[in-house]
């Protein structure tokens, strides 16, 4: 059996965000990350951004959210989890993340302007030299 080349997500697609804009979410969404990073950083991207020495995926992660911080409580969101991962329970065996964490905004508006804005994006850097692979998945309560 051949072996296939295993995708990665690191951003979404044009065509995901316009996916989530049809779902037409009425109040505070939930975004559950799911995040793998690399032994060491890459910061072949945003060499800008990079430290005097190599770090490890992790701690460029934690850059990144030392960064983002201040504008995600002030677009009213919060981190509700983080905490460290490893291999599924249930789930493909091959499939093991470092972290899972849980971001609440009120709104899909508040998170679009939290990702859209200029400075914080000035520091995404961190998250892409960071992460082998992620994934985002939007959730909301169900209506009662």
């Amino acid at each position: 059996m051949e072996k296939q080349e295993q995708k990665t997500y690191l951003e979404p697609t044009q065509e995901s965000g316009r996916e989530l804009f049809t779902r037409g979410i009425a109040g505070s969404v939930v975004m559950l990350n799911l995040l793998k990073f690399r032994k060491i950083a890459d910061y072949s991207a945003a060499p800008q951004l990079a430290p005097d020495h190599p770090i490890s995926g992790e701690a460029a992660y934690q850059r990144y959210m030392a960064h983002t911080m201040p504008f995600l409580e002030a677009s009213g969101g919060e981190v509700m989890f983080f905490g460290k991962g490893g291999p599924f329970l249930i789930g493909p065996e091959h499939e093991k993340w470092d972290a899972a964490m849980l971001v609440r905004q009120s709104s899909l508006g508040a998170f679009m302007a939290f990702a859209s804005d200029a400075e914080c994006m000035a520091g995404i850097g961190h998250r892409v030299a960071a992460l082998e692979d992620s994934r985002l998945l939007p959730l909301v309560e169900p209506e009662a």
